[in-house]
């Protein structure tokens, strides 16, 4: 999530300028990916906790928490 790290989260944005000043520095890319990681890593995090059993599959919910519907 942070530019040198290794792990890459992608996103496209346009300035609607070809302003080069409207480059942003590489410590304001560093927070957008941090960021970015933290909104993908609880995305996954919520799904995980809400997902319910299937046939053959237990969800994390039954199978920690205990909730048997």
């Amino acid at each position: 999530h942070a530019p040198q790290d290794g792990d890459t989260v992608f996103a496209l944005s346009t300035t609607g300028t070809s302003d080069a000043a409207a480059v942003v520095s590489i410590e304001t890319l560093a927070r957008l990916g941090a960021l970015a990681a933290d909104c993908t890593a609880r995305a996954i995090a919520r799904g995980v906790f809400e997902a319910e059993s299937t046939a053959g599959t237990v969800s994390y919910q039954d199978k920690f928490i205990g909730n048997n519907n």
